[in-house]
């Protein structure tokens, strides 16, 4: 029975001098080896070599490709679109394994990827053509259609298919985390409309605070021990009218009513004009 040796660590009493410590402690222990995974093995194998014919076709193809391209154009600029050609379905084939557990989605990408495949092995084969070795053209179409093909095997290989229950319930948890995702740039748009929309408006009033112009107009007084609310501006007033009306609407104190004639009248007042209108109102 093949063994293996690992490490192990423990706290264990350590006394030195009469005064104990735990210490950690290291042994070396062979325990039995596991048997060979060779599913695993075999799995990471079909990986492999899928990477190796998705590579070896995309370098022919950008190379046959680039080559009819080069015929009407730039070789470098031909050589940088025969790149397209393969990379197409490849890209189809990676947006196929991230929704392999949503098929309604990953539909679309697995009928994109065999129309861009296609056209891939169309442009390698008309190279064959014009350049008078047909067979040659067909044989490297072919290689792109292995390619796939090995990579279509890879995929089932590592597939996890769920059954009709299963796939609803992931079906509906990922609705609703999609939901709250998407969520996430909405808050952030409306927020940032809501700031313009509160910017503009106080630009408009001239009032620093969100709301009205005046939003204490209709309010009452906190400091003036009355809950009279302070009457409405009617327009622009002299430090008296200030003092009559704040009178009327039942404001005694002289500090409020200071404070009434500074907001609607003069914020220059003084406590003394004030205070000797007040008296003669």
């Amino acid at each position: 029975m093949k063994t293996s040796k690992i490490e192990r660590t423990r706290l264990v009493p350590h006394t030195v001098d009469g005064e104990t410590e735990m210490v950690l402690d290291t042994e070396v222990i062979e325990v039995p080896a596991p048997p060979a995974d060779w599913d695993q093995r075999v799995r990471v194998a079909i990986t492999i070599g899928a990477a190796v014919l998705v590579t070896a076709s995309l370098v022919w193809t950008t190379a046959s490709v680039g080559a009819l391209l080069a015929m009407s154009t730039v070789a470098v600029v031909a050589y940088a679109a025969g790149v397209a050609f393969d990379a197409s379905w490849i890209l189809c084939m990676g947006a196929e394994w991230l929704l392999r557990y949503d098929p309604d989605r990953a539909a679309l990408p697995r009928r994109a990827g065999h129309a861009a495949l296609a056209v891939s092995m169309g442009a390698v084969f008309a190279h064959g053509q014009l350049s008078g070795e047909w067979v040659v053209g067909a044989v490297g179409a072919a290689v792109s259609a292995l390619a796939k093909g090995g990579w279509m095997i890879a995929m089932r290989v590592h597939a996890r298919p769920l059954d009709d229950r299963t796939q609803q319930w992931v079906t509906k948890r990922r609705a609703a985390v999609d939901g709250q995702l998407a969520m996430i740039p909405i808050r952030r748009e409306l927020q940032r409309g809501q700031h313009l929309v509160d910017a503009e408006q106080r630009s408009l009033t001239g009032n620093p605070d969100h709301g009205s112009a005046n939003p204490d107009q209709s309010g009452p007084d906190p400091q003036s021990g009355s809950a009279n609310p302070l009457p409405t501006l009617n327009g622009p007033m002299t430090v008296k009218q200030a003092v009559v009306t704040a009178k009327d609407s039942g404001i005694h104190d002289p500090d409020a009513v200071l404070r009434y004639v500074h907001k609607v009248a003069d914020a220059n007042a003084k406590p003394e004009t004030v205070a000797r209108y007040l008296r003669g109102a």
